[in-house]
């Protein structure tokens, strides 16, 4: 049996703009996704008989990818993660896919994490029409604090670029890597509303919001430059300078119509406790997340709003094989 585990994400500032070229930050959380497989008389996924049709991105994988033509595989996969939440459960699922395939069919050869970001890329694509940034598939890959942007960030380490063709036309990205003090006294607590968020929905409505009222672009522009000067403040080790850029990051995407009453509802709650809080990943229900040095008093402030808390370390460790 081959066994793979993958984080989720958190973006910190910068989501729905990195899809037109703008930075966006990202880190690593601690729960993700586990996949196994083995070889099996049949094709099947969690004990049920496996649909292609309803698995896109492991069908990207095994086909298109790696066009695996062997036995049929038993494949299971396990969240610690909530779905449709804006936490990259997909591309985690993509990323602890490739990573148990590849072991399965070469258990020697060594773990390509930069491919595996790729490949994940590429399943989110086919799965979001063609409108996907590399952000969630490159943090759950590498892990740590990633940032994605339409050119090279300074004071970065770069690791790979990657390009699209999207209905708007030719994206391409720089991902790299940000340094995070070691030893920062604050944790990331996440809310889920309970609601489901899919990205492509969210992502596509954005895209007619632009194409509607062009004047929405300087709404990008301000994320850009807000996710600049939080990424700063995140490499200098200035929280609450992380915490402002957290906020106004937020009242900008609240204008791009992708907020709803009950992520605003758990923001509120956890404002009073928060460095900084805001929706995280597309919005219209999914996750908040606040920056803070009082994770347990966040997490209940939530819990008693109706949201579901989960605590997180700033950047957890990425993709890795399970033995």
């Amino acid at each position: 049996m081959a066994r793979a585990f993958a984080p989720g994400k958190c973006i910190l500032f910068g989501e729905h703009a990195v899809v037109y070229g703008h930075p966006a930050v990202a880190v690593a959380i601690d729960a993700g996704v586990e996949v196994s497989i083995r070889e099996s008389s049949k094709w099947t996924i969690e004990g049920m008989d496996f649909d292609p049709s309803r698995h896109p991105h492991i069908t990207h994988i095994l086909r298109d990818v790696f066009k695996y033509n062997g036995v049929p595989l038993e494949i299971d996969v396990k969240s610690g993660l909530f779905s449709a939440a804006g936490l990259g459960s997909s591309a985690a699922i993509s990323n602890a896919m490739g990573a148990a395939l590849q072991f399965h069919i070469d258990p020697d050869s060594d773990l390509d994490r930069i491919g595996l970001a790729r490949m994940g890329h590429s399943a989110e694509a086919i799965a979001q029409k063609g409108r996907a940034s590399p952000t969630d598939t490159a943090t759950s890959a590498l892990g740590g604090c990633v940032v994605v942007s339409g050119e090279l960030v300074s004071e970065t380490t770069h690791i790979f670029d990657a390009s699209l063709e999207t209905p708007e036309g030719e994206r391409t990205w720089s991902i790299s890597r940000a340094i995070v003090p070691e030893g920062l006294d604050a944790w990331i607590v996440l809310g889920f509303t309970g609601i489901g968020s899919p990205t492509g929905r969210m992502v596509a409505g954005v895209a007619s919001l632009l194409e509607e009222d062009p004047s929405k672009e300087t709404e990008m522009e301000a994320i850009g430059k807000i996710t600049h000067a939080g990424l700063a403040a995140l490499s200098a080790g200035n929280l609450e300078g992380v915490g402002i850029a957290m906020n106004a990051c937020h009242e900008r995407l609240k204008s791009l119509n992708v907020s709803s009453p009950e992520l605003e509802n758990l923001i509120e709650a956890a404002r009073p406790h928060s460095l900084g809080v805001k929706l995280t990943g597309a919005g219209g229900g999914g996750c908040m997340v606040s920056l803070t040095r009082d994770p347990r008093r966040v997490a209940e402030a939530i819990e008693i709003a109706g949201g579901r808390p989960l605590i997180s370390k700033l950047g957890a460790d990425g993709v890795k094989i399970l033995t």
